[in-house]
C-alpha cells in the first residue's frame, strides 16, 4: 500500500512530506528556536511555553477552586482564509489543492487514531483573579491541527528554505517583532482572554495572522489538560514522577517528544448531546486519560444509554474517594502556549498517594496506546534538569516540571 501510493504522490505532495518529515523530527529544536521571538518574560519558567500575565498564579490553585463556565453558542474567531493556507497545502495529481491541513495530513500522513471529535473550545482565562476561572463553548480537534500544525509546518518550511510561493521569509530569533490587540480581562465564555507576549509578525503567512498566540479572540484555542503525576511515599519523604514518550505514528500532536502523563484534549467522552454537560469537568477528564494513559484503557466511551456513569465506573469513583478523602490532591500551575504550534495547554499536578498510586497505577516502563511510558524518576532538581536539558521534552510538560519543583513546599511538603 505504501509502495502504490508513494508512485501516486505529485511533487507537490512528495515536497509537503518532506517539510512534514523534518517537522517531526526537529519538533524541539523548532518549538525552542521559536521561543527565541518572544520575548523571554512572555515564557514560563524559563521554558519555551508562552503565558499571559493572567495565566500564571503565584500560587497553586487547587482543582476544586477553578471554576469553569460552558457558552455552547459564543461566537467562534474565524479560520484564516485560502490566501493564508493555501500555500502551505500541497497539489493533488488533478491540479485541485487540498482545502485544509487536517485534509492533507488525513490522506498522507496521518497517526493511528485522527478524528475531528467535538471538543470544549478556549474562550477566556483569568487564573489570577480571587476567584480563578475559564471560559469554554463548543470547537472541533481539526481546529487545532488546520492553525496550530500548519502553522508549524511554514514555520519548519522557512527553517528548510522551503517556503511556499507568496509567503515573505519566516523572522529569526532576533527578527522584527509586531503585536496584536491586547485581550481584557477572562469574563464569560466567548469574551477576550488576558493580555499576552508580544510575537513574531509578518504581513503574510499564519504566524503573522495569529500575531499573539495567548489572545484568544485571533484564533481556535482547544485546552489539553497536562498533568505531572507525582507518587508521594509520605514515610520515606520521597517524590517521583513519569513522563510519556508520544509516538509520531499514533498521535496527531507532539509526536516523538516527551510529556507528563496523563495529557488530554479537554472534550466529551463522545459525540452524543447527553455527553456535553456531565463530561464539563477538568477532574473527569483526568480520571479518562489516567484510565487510557497509565491502565490501558480504550478510548471508546460511546454508549447507547447515556453519558458515562461516574459513580458506578469502580475505578472513577474509587479515584474520586481518594480525592474527597485528600489521599490525591490536584492543583493548577497556570496556562501556556506552545510557540510553534499554538497548541495551548492547562498545566496541572495530581500528587497521588503511594499506597493510593500503587493501588491503580504502575512505576515500571510500559507501552500505551499512544507511546511509552518510561519508568519513575525521583523529583529532584537535578533529575528534573537532566531530564529536561537531554531528552526533547514538550514545551508545556518542561513548564509544568519547573512549576512543581518551584512550588514543591505546597505540593508534596
Amino acid at each position: 500500500m505504501a509502495s502504490d501510493r508513494a508512485r501516486d504522490l505529485t511533487a507537490s505532495e512528495r515536497e509537503w512530506l518532506a517539510v512534514r518529515s523534518y517537522l517531526a523530527g526537529h519538533r524541539h529544536d523548532l518549538t525552542v528556536d521559536a521561543a527565541r521571538g518572544y520575548p523571554p518574560q512572555a515564557t514560563i519558567a524559563g521554558t519555551p511555553l508562552l503565558a499571559a500575565p493572567g495565566w500564571r498564579p503565584a500560587a497553586p490553585v487547587p482543582l476544586r477552586d477553578l471554576a469553569l463556565e460552558l457558552t455552547a453558542a459564543a461566537a467562534s474567531p474565524p479560520a484564516p482564509g485560502a490566501e493564508l493556507t493555501a500555500p502551505l497545502l500541497p497539489a493533488r495529481a488533478d491540479g485541485t489543492r487540498y482545502r485544509r491541513y487536517s485534509d492533507a495530513m488525513r490522506e498522507l500522513d496521518a497517526p493511528l487514531v485522527f478524528e475531528n471529535r467535538v471538543t470544549y473550545r478556549l474562550t477566556g482565562a483569568d487564573l489570577t483573579a480571587k476567584a480563578p476561572r475559564l471560559g469554554f463553548a463548543g470547537g472541533r480537534y481539526f481546529d487545532g491541527i488546520d492553525l496550530g500544525e500548519a502553522a508549524a509546518h511554514q514555520y519548519a518550511a522557512g527553517r528548510l528554505d522551503r517556503r511556499p510561493p507568496g509567503l515573505p521569509d519566516l523572522p529569526g530569533p532576533s527578527g522584527p517583532f509586531g503585536s496584536s490587540e491586547p485581550s481584557g480581562p477572562a469574563g464569560p465564555a466567548g469574551s477576550a482572554g488576558p493580555a499576552g507576549p508580544v510575537g513574531p509578525s509578518g504581513p503574510h503567512g499564519l504566524r503573522g495572522y495569529v500575531g499573539d498566540p495567548c489572545d484568544l479572540r485571533r484564533r481556535r484555542a482547544n485546552l489539553a489538560v497536562s498533568t505531572l503525576t507525582l507518587r508521594l511515599d509520605r514515610a520515606a519523604g520521597r517524590a517521583s514522577f513519569l513522563l510519556h514518550w508520544r509516538d509520531p505514528a499514533r498521535v496527531g500532536h507532539a509526536g516523538g517528544l516527551y510529556q507528563v502523563v496523563p495529557v488530554g484534549v479537554f472534550q466529551p467522552s463522545g459525540e452524543a448531546a447527553w455527553n456535553w454537560r456531565p463530561d464539563f469537568s477538568l477532574w473527569r477528564c483526568m480520571i479518562r486519560e489516567f484510565a487510557e494513559e497509565l491502565c490501558g484503557r480504550s478510548e471508546e466511551y460511546a454508549n447507547q444509554d447515556g453519558p458515562v456513569d461516574y459513580d458506578s465506573w469502580p475505578f472513577a469513583r474509587q479515584l474520586t474517594d481518594a480525592l474527597d478523602r485528600g489521599e490525591i490532591r490536584v492543583w493548577c500551575l497556570g496556562l501556556g502556549v506552545d510557540p510553534l504550534t499554538y497548541a495551548t495547554d492547562l498545566l496541572t499536578v495530581a500528587v497521588v498517594d503511594s499506597a493510593v498510586f500503587d493501588a491503580w497505577f504502575s512505576g515500571s516502563a510500559r507501552r500505551n496506546a499512544e507511546g511509552r511510558v518510561l519508568a519513575a524518576r525521583e523529583f529532584a532538581a537535578p533529575v528534573i534538569d537532566r531530564s529536561l536539558t537531554r531528552e526533547p521534552v514538550q514545551a508545556a510538560g518542561a513548564a509544568v516540571l519547573r512549576l512543581a519543583w518551584r512550588h514543591r513546599d505546597t505540593l508534596v511538603g
